[in-house]
């Protein structure tokens, strides 16, 4: 599929009755041990796990080019749309969407860090536009932080915040609105009431609700962030435990593509 094709299967994807499930990835062996397993429908990066494997700390320090290349390694390593997540877009958010698209990637998530709203809804529509201008109708996971920057604030007000802001963004052309968070069941109601039905994408994390209740409830997508890279690493530790104190590999081990 081109560029374009893959974007419209992926928008397609946020809009279906179905729960959409993103497993995120951070290499290209990562990318294809998920693509390859049945039911799996399109790929997420996990910014924060891409950073990691580099050596860099989340938050913006890995360098931009750094990023474009890992996100294009793994776009190129699957027929499979792949949706980026692209921090709050390294300083030039249409810049950035442009490399990214210039690599395969078809969406991404941008972080609006709960800066003032007139700049989050302008780097919106820098995203978009730089889609418009490449050909491809991108695919904006426009996150909140409203809940991750909540602190003490009453959850009323963060709701409302996220709402505010849930719907700014999809009027300034984002395709869905990230809300990250442990998010209990009436949250995610108010949620979905306020921004809309399938236009609400959450995170993954321990304790959160049961995926079979996010799509019954109109949530549009689910990732899993860094967590997967978390996992993998704890398995990967507890093995390691093991075989210095004289244990061996566990039956079962797969053999890599």
């Amino acid at each position: 599929m081109s560029n374009r094709e893959k974007a419209e299967a992926l928008a397609r994807l946020h809009t279906a009755p179905e729960l959409l499930t993103v497993v995120n990835v951070w290499d290209v062996i990562s990318a294809t041990v998920v693509a390859d397993l049945p039911g799996t429908k399109a790929l997420a990066t996990a910014s924060h796990s891409i950073a990691a494997s580099y050596g860099y700390a989340d938050g913006e320090v890995i360098p931009v080019d750094t990023m474009v290349e890992a996100i294009g390694r793994i776009a190129a390593a699957t027929d499979l749309p792949v949706s980026a997540d692209l921090e709050a877009g390294y300083g030039d958010p249409g810049e950035t969407v442009r490399k990214a698209i210039g690599v395969g990637v078809v969406g991404a998530n941008l972080e609006d860090q709960m800066k003032p709203l007139a700049d989050a809804v302008a780097a919106v529509e820098a995203v978009v536009a730089a889609g418009e201008a490449e050909g491809v109708p991108f695919v904006l996971n426009a996150r909140t932080d409203a809940f991750v920057k909540a602190g003490d604030r009453p959850r009323a007000d963060v709701v409302a915040d996220a709402v505010e802001r849930g719907r700014a963004f999809l009027e300034a052309g984002a395709t869905c609105v990230f809300v990250p968070g442990l998010l209990d069941e009436p949250t995610v109601v108010q949620l979905v009431d306020g921004i809309g039905e399938r236009r609400v994408s959450v995170i993954n994390v321990p304790g959160s609700l049961p995926q079979s209740r996010l799509e019954q409830l109109g949530v549009a997508r689910v990732s899993f962030g860094p967590w997967t890279q978390r996992l993998a690493l704890t398995a990967f530790a507890d093995f390691a435990t093991a075989a210095i104190r004289g244990g061996n590999l566990p039956d079962g081990v797969r053999p890599l593509n």
